[in-house]
């Protein structure tokens, strides 16, 4: 079954965009799980845009359900975050700084050696790992010599070809996902998920483990209410 994690970073641009703390990231995410998402998902920056390193903290102190830390290890300071708070979850995206918001996965092969380095020292303290990556095959057998336990699955091209041809938008995602399975790695995915298109990848995508949505989701809790945006996309995860 699909678990559902709700990342709350535009919670977070919003407070902070007024300083102050309303509102609260925390409250948010109880209300989440409350409400009955499986997961709380941050991605903090080195710039603190949105959630700020403190909110880790503040966060892994009441997050019952699996919390996943997201971001580029190349930061010592990011790790150093994640292995002070041991998350369910690290998922390593190779963001780059500055960049407005996720835009490409690893490239496994090119960072193999840095990537195996991170992925024993977190194994170690008891975190699950993923990494992010493009549907591609040659990168899901790069990041099995890694050592990871999942991958998670860069869907934005699939989010912008979705209403244009999906059968066509998927087929790479398949076959990134049989990979996968063939090679023993959970699968995660994320990015411009939504109602829309969240069906048809989860019923498609062999052995899905979990998606992270934060954009799409608030949007829509703007018109339809948290709690009722939360169980449409926990219905959608379960169809």
């Amino acid at each position: 079954m699909t678990k559902l994690s709700v990342n709350i970073n535009k919670i977070a641009t919003l407070r902070n965009s007024r300083g102050g703390d309303n509102p609260n990231v925390v409250k948010v995410a109880l209300d989440c799980e409350r409400f009955g998402a499986e997961g709380i998902t941050v991605h903090p920056r080195p710039d603190e845009r949105h959630i700020r390193y403190q909110d880790v903290y503040d966060l892994k102190a009441v997050v019952t359900t699996e919390f996943n830390i997201e971001g580029n290890p190349t930061e010592a300071k990011f790790v150093e975050l994640v292995l002070a708070n041991r998350p369910t979850q690290v998922t390593l995206v190779p963001d780059a700084l500055g960049a407005v918001t996720s835009n490409a996965g690893w490239d496994t092969i090119t960072h193999k050696s840095r990537l195996q380095d991170l992925i024993a020292q977190f194994k170690e303290a008891g975190i699950r790992t993923s990494i992010f990556v493009d549907a591609d095959p040659r990168m899901v057998e790069g990041a099995k010599e890694t050592g990871t336990d999942r991958i998670e699955l860069y869907t934005e091209p699939y989010a912008e070809n979705y209403f244009k041809n999906r059968e066509l938008a998927i087929k790479d995602f398949i076959v990134a996902a049989q990979k996968a399975n063939e090679l023993g790695l959970g699968i995660n995915a994320g990015h411009d998920l939504s109602l829309d298109n969240l069906r048809y990848f989860q019923q498609n995508i062999p052995n899905l483990l979990e998606v992270s949505i934060g954009h799409a989701l608030v949007c829509d809790a703007l018109y339809l209410g948290l709690e009722n945006t939360v169980q449409l996309y926990l219905r959608e995860t379960k169809a």
